[in-house]
């Protein structure tokens, strides 16, 4: 039964940032659309990247049912006892740190007229912020271990 929650947990958190991304969709401003319309290229700080229309709906609806999915049977899992509610402590985090990765992604690969300083910006705020959420986990992981090798050793 570990295996597969940690199937559902991994599922959960690559999943996340391609919802994400998709539900704030593209960040291109309006005026650099106009620009780009006339034929200005526009300017990336990470060029965005593409499967195609076709590809990009399949992933994402693959992403959104793998999210779904393996939120309800981890509540279910957490219901049934099957898995420790304490740990939601480490999921949590983790699931807004994948929430800001895809809010990152779009940031950085919104398409500009010269700087993009908004991929700036959540390089230097995200970053920590990011960092502190995995470390968050990290640590609330590595207490919930101990503690069940305690109980059990």
């Amino acid at each position: 039964m570990r295996r597969n929650l940690a199937l559902l947990v991994v599922a959960l958190l690559l999943s996340t940032p391609v919802v994400t991304g998709w539900l704030v969709g593209d960040l291109t401003g309006p005026a650099a659309r106009r620009l780009a319309a006339e034929g200005e290229p526009l300017d990336y700080a990470v060029e965005p990247v593409s499967l195609g229309v076709v590809g990009d709906r399949v992933s994402v609806i693959v992403a959104g049912v793998l999210m779904v999915l393996s939120l309800v049977l981890l509540i279910r899992a957490t219901v049934t006892r099957k898995l420790e509610p304490r740990w939601w402590f480490v999921l949590v985090p983790l699931i807004l740190a994948g929430v800001l990765i895809g809010l990152a992604w779009r940031i950085v690969t919104a398409g500009a007229i010269g700087a993009n300083i908004g991929a700036g910006l959540i390089v230097l705020g995200g970053g920590p912020v990011l960092l502190i959420l995995l470390g968050v986990a990290a640590v609330q992981a590595a207490r919930l271990r101990r503690e069940h090798r305690r109980r059990v050793g």
